[in-house]
């Protein structure tokens, strides 16, 4: 049974859609439903907070939230839900994304935000749908068969590397 939940994809500055691509084209995949904005931990405080606020409502299950720099929008929505939220800390120019990384992950306590690599939004989607599963077989199901295709793949390398290692 499906739990018809969507996620949320926000990210803090339109820059930012390249690499949340990633994560808006695995939640495709795995065919959760999906919206995709923009909204500013900085620039529009109260439109993130209100988004943050209505999203349980609304039908959302999960937020991911991606921000470069003073990474401060999956922060922003935490606070205004009890829904998880998955931060994607986006790499810029500046300190190579580590600002962002520490603004996304250091959170207070009471407010916590799963953080995800720097530039990792695949990650966050998977993580997402894997919070869906928990309500949702189909997706469950799925995740399953994405993660025994993995070991598939590796024994293949494995098998790969140990006939190269008996030719030498």
């Amino acid at each position: 049974m499906s739990s018809g939940k969507k996620v949320a994809v926000i990210m803090g500055s339109d820059s930012d859609f390249a690499v949340v691509s990633a994560a808006i084209k695995r939640l495709k995949a795995y065919e959760v439903p999906t919206e995709v904005h923009v909204m500013s931990a900085h620039r529009t405080p109260l439109m993130a907070a209100e988004f943050a606020k209505n999203a349980r409502a609304n039908g959302f299950g999960v937020i991911i939230a991606a921000a470069g720099k003073a990474a401060h929008l999956a922060g922003v929505l935490a606070a205004h839900t009890t829904l998880p939220v998955i931060g994607i800390p986006i790499k810029c120019s500046t300190l190579d994304g580590l600002d962002a990384l520490l603004a996304t992950v250091q959170m207070p306590s009471g407010v916590p935000v799963a953080t995800v690599a720097i530039d990792g939004a695949d990650n966050a989607a998977l993580l997402a749908i894997q919070m869906l599963s928990l309500a949702d077989e189909a997706l469950a199901d799925k995740l399953e068969q994405m993660k025994q295709k993995m070991a598939n793949e590796v024994e293949k390398k494995d098998e790969a590397i140990q006939a190269a290692v008996k030719a030498l």
